[in-house]
């Protein structure tokens, strides 16, 4: 489903010599979201490459089969979702006199965007496919990711996801993404793999800093 070369994400981290990640899944719920599959290998040991991607025989959704996708890397620094700030730090960027604007979040309609939105959209998590970084909460308040072999904090490893943007979060489409109209060539600007995760969110995978042989985690949000 994804390959990623060490080459292309030098933040990948793999363990020994490895320098290519595989991910594969299988296209149907397991109970409620697809089983991934997480591969560290050699790219040089990889002879029989196939020119055309294998499709399963049978799938659940449609929006289980990627559609094939170059792999376009481009390093962004993040910060962390407002609900993984600390009390002091989340109040402040939730507060308009942080931002130096004049509103009152009590006043705001329903269709303006608070401060909080702004910066949980605009300012601090990336959306769309990306290695590593921060995850973007909003079906469960953050918790901790613990491996199941050894207890250790689990790091980021891979966001499949929905959409590369949407409406609230338009400050990262890529320059070269903007403008770009349903009727050009691809039908799909924000959706370049055609993926869709649990009516349109996110599947995050962790791995263990402890082992990579630990198992990994998957979680939706």
């Amino acid at each position: 489903m994804a390959q990623i070369h060490l080459r292309d994400v030098p933040l990948l981290r793999p363990p020994g010599s490895a320098d290519l990640l595989q991910v594969l899944w299988c296209p149907f719920d397991h109970p409620a979201l697809p089983k991934t599959a997480v591969f560290w290998r050699t790219a040089a040991s990889v002879t029989d490459v196939l020119a055309t991607p294998p499709e399963p025989s049978a799938i659940q959704s449609a929006g289980y089969l990627p559609q094939p996708c170059l792999l376009s890397p481009e390093e962004v620094t993040e910060y962390p979702h407002s609900t993984d700030l600390e009390h002091e730090i989340r109040r402040q960027v939730e507060t308009c006199r942080t931002w130096q604007v004049d509103a009152d979040p009590d006043e705001l309609d329903e269709d303006e965007a608070t401060p909080g939105d702004v910066y949980n959209w605009s300012l601090s998590v990336s959306p769309g496919w990306k290695v590593g970084g921060w995850n973007r909460w909003g079906l469960t308040d953050p918790h901790p990711r613990l491996c199941d072999a050894c207890g250790t904090q689990m790091d980021s490893l891979l966001t499949i996801a929905s959409s590369e943007w949407g409406e609230t979060s338009t400050s990262w489409i890529p320059y070269e993404d903007r403008g770009v109209s349903a009727s050009g060539l691809n039908p799909y600007p924000a959706e370049p793999t055609e993926v869709q995760i649990a009516d349109g969110n996110d599947l995050h995978l962790y791995v263990c800093p402890a082992s990579l042989e630990h198992p990994h985690l998957a979680l939706i949000q």
